[in-house]
């Protein structure tokens, strides 16, 4: 399975665009056909969850089901929408894990996804459900904005999304894409709400992502790079997901956090069967170890997913868990609306905000 591990990687490092699209199919097709020669059911994952997570729960589940084969693409949530869309005739991946419901809801007006009922549904909700059982929350995923800190002491960090726009951080933020980014596009998503409800319309909102454009002082392909960014020092502060981070600095790195006071997004993080799946009984099995007690808790102790499923035994549940339900301010986003225009604000900010902000704010 190297061979499908370093595939994976290069999906990681390059920006998806429908015209690669075709060759990059064509390679996985081949490469499945070749991988499936030890007799187990291959079980396909498209995933924005990262290398550290999906190995993690590969792993655990094939101790489970040792005639399942868990294999996974990692690429970012618009980038599965995208692939799942150009694979919709004739279907690759089993299951599509992970991505905000926005994104989910995406995908079924599109009609990408199968209906089920995991075994664990009644365990969680109520947001994050999409109809007919199409999805389902696995995780919630805070934003949080992040640092170096190395360079900026926990007591002169940012503690708002407003602050990150002073003077002192002008070209020393570090921005995932978020075109390729449903973390971004939701963080995104919530200042443009914001706008709507402050003042009718998103002017406001795109004028401050215009602020935070001239702020930027990169725009990082994927999570690996962003990392790498921000501990190299290239920028000091970055707006992201709470688990990264957590997991970066398991592994040494010296990163800090804060939950913005004005409160936070929260992604219910989903999980679904993708529409015509080659092997849906195993896509299924997969599904209902996702939403586990055992799943659930693993990803909590391990890779620092923060569960949508509720009624854990308190045991069962590091206290990093307790510890950010009782910090975290939740912003009441309003998904709905993320789902039906958010597509069409990432491609108005994509074409006149991006890059802008030099020269409408020059310092």
């Amino acid at each position: 399975m190297t061979a499908l591990r370093a595939l994976a990687a290069l999906t990681a490092l390059t920006a998806y665009r429908y015209s690669a699209a075709r060759s990059f199919a064509v390679a996985t097709a081949l490469l499945l056909t070749a991988c499936g020669s030890d007799g187990r059911t291959p079980m396909l994952v498209y995933s924005p969850h990262g290398r550290d997570q999906l190995v993690l729960l590969e792993h655990a589940f094939e101790r489970e089901r040792p005639d399942i084969d868990v294999r996974w693409l990692d690429m970012g949530s618009q980038e599965i929408l995208d692939r799942l869309r150009f694979e919709q005739v004739n279907p690759q991946a089993d299951v599509w894990f992970g991505g905000p419901s926005s994104i989910f809801d995406r995908g079924v007006a599109d009609t990408l996804l199968a209906p089920y009922r995991p075994e664990w549904a009644d365990h969680v909700g109520p947001g994050g459900i999409g109809p007919d059982d199409l999805y389902y929350p696995a995780y919630r995923t805070p934003a949080i904005i992040a640092y170096n800190n190395i360079a900026v002491p926990d007591s002169q960090a940012p503690t708002d999304w407003d602050e990150i726009l002073e003077p002192r951080w002008r070209g020393k933020v570090l921005i995932r894409d978020p075109m390729a980014s449903g973390t971004m596009r939701a963080i995104w998503g919530s200042i443009l709400v914001r706008s709507i409800r402050e003042t009718g319309d998103t002017a406001q909102g795109m004028a401050w992502l215009r602020r935070l454009d001239a702020q930027t002082g990169a725009y990082a392909l994927n999570p690996a790079i962003l990392n790498e960014k921000l501990l190299r020092q290239e920028g000091l502060v970055t707006l992201w997901d709470l688990p990264d981070i957590l997991i970066s600095r398991n592994k040494g790195m010296p990163f800090g956090y804060k939950f913005p006071v004005s409160g936070t997004v929260v992604i219910e993080d989903g999980i679904g069967l993708v529409r015509g799946a080659p092997h849906p009984e195993a896509a299924r099995e997969f599904i209902d170890f996702v939403g586990s007690v055992a799943a659930q808790a693993l990803a909590a102790r391990e890779v620092f997913r923060l569960p949508a499923r509720r009624g854990l035994p308190p045991d069962s549940v590091p206290a990093w868990v307790t510890e950010v339900e009782q910090e975290m301010k939740i912003y009441q986003m309003d998904w709905a609306l993320l789902s039906e225009r958010g597509a069409a604000w990432m491609s108005w900010w994509d074409q006149h905000v991006r890059n802008t902000g030099a020269r409408a704010y020059p310092k």
